[in-house]
């Protein structure tokens, strides 16, 4: 049996054919169509929190011009109104060495504001309320306030805040909003009970108000694509009397859904709870490459590319970011770009002298200093920018045709028709004499015009793979067409070998599942089948607990062929310091387990057991996990298949 997945991918060529522009747009190099809805007081914003250290570690930024020219007037050239800027407590170990990411204290804020406010730009504080990145996963005090009480920590954000604001106004800072905490799904200053995790909101927001009434007061969260997550966040702030205006989320599109998901989302907010809302962080890339030698978030193959990986794409996809936003009506109150400068400090071909100005100037997106405060994650992983695939300048300061997004989406622009995009082939089968290949492929133009192309495949490319009997590979192909610009582009067909999965219900999709759950301590219930955080479908195997937790999840395999197996499972998670985790099979010819450690959200590990012997047809599969409270991670996709 041979399935076929057809995808479209990123061509560079040099086709180009003439395309007309209408009275209103602007001739440039991409095509963007108007946004409808959206004003001159629309929110067009970027977060350059990094932009500091950034400068101290070397880099330049350009203008169009080649000239070098501060990066937040070129931002304010290309039509962006709002810099958002993110504030951590104390972001430095005892011995003044800074976490990275920026070391983004309320210092470097107000020089960044300062910039900001001279080009016209309004400017939004990120308040993390931490000494380092706050996401759904850390939600840490910082360190001063460690040993705090609610009632300390309440007094401690309203007088942080509001010295904070007077700070910045005394500086010129033109502060137009501050966003109390970020993407605090799960926690607050180190409380995970919304009662006190409102209290705490509160006393942010009272701080704001104080200063300054006409101040908007936004509260971020993220998970737009889990059903019911935001319905529920926003309810849990109107029972508790959280006063607030905006309800700002992060809507990264490789991540979150759909954007008419995320449209319908924030118009439920506005208009059942009477809240403003926005995307406070984006982005989209536009090369696969990796400028710094550190690894980048995206492409990754589990993710949802929807548009080309070129400047076009990321263009399109910021575009349609501010469309679904703007779908929301008079409440849409814009989109931030999520730092779209972070670029490499040197080339990836100079990896150790990088790391020296990452841990010296913080221009990484963690330091190994980090690693008292944030041992799991910073403490293992630190390096350079994730994101510089994703920025609006090229690895060398230049800036990209799509810096100019917040403009177009006013007025739409064109340029010259080009081919933008040819269909990749995907080919999975388990008989490689039924490999069935497309005719046709789709060319996709820049301006979103497509054509069918009669393709040849390459016969001896076929032959080549039917030698082997796992494994992928590649097909070459040739366009079938007069038109000698098509006739120079190619082909190409992944195409693989597949392997019979025995696991019943490998990605736990089935209501009426053969896996067994046995909870090994007073602990029931810690681990089940639930729609959230798959790798691959709309389910998975979920474990979270707030106390210690033991189990084991399993199921046994009857009537196989007697042979050499192989058993792999995909797993991802994280607080599970002090865990202990094995993938395992169980034979009569014995045990064999394969352990492994999860490090973070979607950072899925694949264990493998290989060379499993089976003599009477029967094996048992399944994970056994021992974690202490708190821990938390999902397993999906496993695979058994016979090898010899």
């Amino acid at each position: 049996m041979c399935s076929l997945a057809i995808s479209l991918t990123t061509l560079q060529s040099n086709f180009i054919i003439a395309s007309a522009k209408t009275s209103n747009e602007t001739e440039t190099g991409i095509f963007i169509d108007k946004v409808e809805g959206v004003t001159e007081d629309t929110i067009k914003g970027v977060d350059v929190s990094s932009i500091i250290s950034l400068e101290e570690s070397g880099v330049k930024f350009y203008d169009f011009e080649n000239k070098e020219q501060d990066a937040i007037k070129t931002f304010a050239d290309a039509g962006a109104n709002y810099v958002r800027i993110r504030v951590w407590n104390n972001p430095y170990d005892s011995n003044g060495n800074g976490y990275g990411g920026g070391n983004n204290d309320l210092e470097k804020a107000i020089k960044i504001g300062k910039r900001a406010t001279e080009n016209n730009m309004k400017v939004l504080i990120d308040f993390h309320y931490s000494d380092f990145w706050a996401d759904p996963a850390k939600q840490k005090a910082p360190k001063a306030w460690e040993s705090f009480t609610l009632e300390e920590k309440e007094e401690a954000v309203y007088n942080y805040t509001k010295e904070s604001l007077q700070k910045l106004k005394s500086e010129g800072v033109d502060v137009g909003m501050v966003q109390i905490g970020n993407e605090t799904n799960n926690g607050f200053v180190g409380e995970t009970s919304w009662t006190n995790m409102s209290k705490l909101f509160n006393a942010g927001s009272r701080a704001a108000r104080d200063f300054d009434s006409n101040i908007l007061v936004a509260l971020h969260f993220t998970n737009p694509e889990k059903s019911g997550n935001y319905e529920n966040i926003s309810k849990k702030l109107y029972d508790n009397n959280v006063d607030y205006d905006v309800f700002a989320s992060s809507y990264y599109p490789f991540w979150h859904g759909t954007l008419d998901n995320l449209t319908n989302q924030l118009s439920n907010i506005a208009s059942k709870y009477n809240k403003k809302v926005m995307v406070a962080e984006t982005s989209y890339v536009y090369t696969e490459e990796d400028g710094d030698g550190h690894y980048n978030t995206s492409p990754k193959s589990d993710q949802t590319l929807d548009y080309t990986i070129s400047v076009q794409g990321q263009a399109d996809s910021v575009r349609n970011v501010f469309q679904a936003v703007a779908d929301v009506g008079e409440s849409g109150l814009g989109v931030f770009y999520w730092e779209p400068a972070w670029l490499p400090v040197g080339s990836s071909s100079n990896l150790e002298s990088n790391k020296l100005l990452w841990e010296k100037y913080g221009s990484g997106w963690a330091s190994s200093y980090a690693s008292e405060y944030d041992p799991d994650d910073a403490g293992k992983w630190y390096g350079g920018s994730a994101v510089d695939n994703q920025g609006l300048f090229d690895f060398n300061g230049k800036p990209l045709e799509s810096i100019n997004i917040f403009k177009y989406i006013m007025t739409g622009s064109t340029t010259t028709k080009r081919v933008e995009r040819v269909e990749s082939v995907s080919v999975e089968t388990y008989d490689k004499n039924d490999i069935n290949l497309p005719d046709t492929l789709t060319v996709k133009y820049n301006d979103k015009s497509t054509t069918e192309v009669d393709v040849t495949w390459s016969n001896s490319d076929i032959k080549k793979l039917q030698k082997h009997v796992r494994g992928t590979f590649e097909v070459s192909g040739k366009f079938k067409t007069k038109d000698k610009e098509l006739k120079k582009l190619s082909a190409k067909a992944n195409v693989t070998l597949l392997l019979t999965n025995h696991v019943v219900n490998h990605s736990f999709e089935e209501d009426d599942s053969v896996w067994k759950v046995e909870h090994l301590n007073d602990n029931n219930g810690c681990a089940n089948i639930k729609w959230e955080d798959p790798k691959s479908g709309d389910r998975a195997m979920h474990f979270w607990s707030n106390s210690d937790m033991e189990f084991v999840v399993y199921q046994t395999i009857s009537g196989l062929e007697n042979g050499i197996y192989e058993l792999k499972g995909n797993i991802q998670g994280g607080d599970a310091t002090n865990s202990e985790m094995k993938l395992f099979s169980k034979t009569s010819s014995g045990i064999q387990e394969e352990g492994f450690e999860v490090d973070g959200w979607r950072n899925w590990k694949t264990p493998i057991i290989e060379n499993i012997t089976v003599n009477d047809g029967e094996i048992t599969i399944g994970v056994k996990i021992k974690a202490q409270a708190y821990a938390w991670g999902t397993m999906d996709d496993f695979e058994l298949v016979k090898i010899k």
